[in-house]
C-alpha cells in the first residue's frame, strides 16, 4: 500500500505541473486571440492584455522547466544522457 500511494504522489508532481503549463498556454493564447480579434471591430481600439499574457508565460515557463528538469534529472541518474551532460567524477590526487 505504501508504494501505492508513492507513486500516486510522483504522478501527481508531474501533473500538477503539466496542467499549469497547459493552462498558462491558453491564457497566452487567449491573449493574442483576444488581440487580434478585436482588430476586425471599428468601434474598439485594440488592446492587448499584457497582464493575462504575463501569467501565461510565466505558469508556461514554470511547468515547462519543472517537467523538462525532472526528465533531466531522471536520464542522468539512469545514465541516458551524452557524455557532456554526465556528472563530472573527482580524480583522486
Amino acid at each position: 500500500m505504501k508504494i501505492i500511494l508513492a507513486r500516486f504522489i510522483a504522478i501527481l508532481l508531474l501533473v500538477i505541473p503539466g496542467l499549469a503549463a497547459t493552462y498558462g498556454f491558453v491564457l497566452m493564447k487567449d491573449a493574442l486571440f483576444n488581440y487580434f480579434s478585436a482588430h476586425g471591430d471599428t468601434n474598439l481600439a485594440p488592446d492587448f492584455g499584457w497582464l493575462g499574457f504575463s501569467i501565461g508565460f510565466v505558469l508556461f515557463a514554470a511547468g515547462i522547466v519543472f517537467i523538462g528538469g525532472w526528465t533531466f534529472y531522471r536520464d542522468r541518474k539512469r545514465n541516458y544522457v551524452a557524455p557532456r551532460f554526465k556528472k563530472k567524477r573527482v580524480r583522486p590526487q
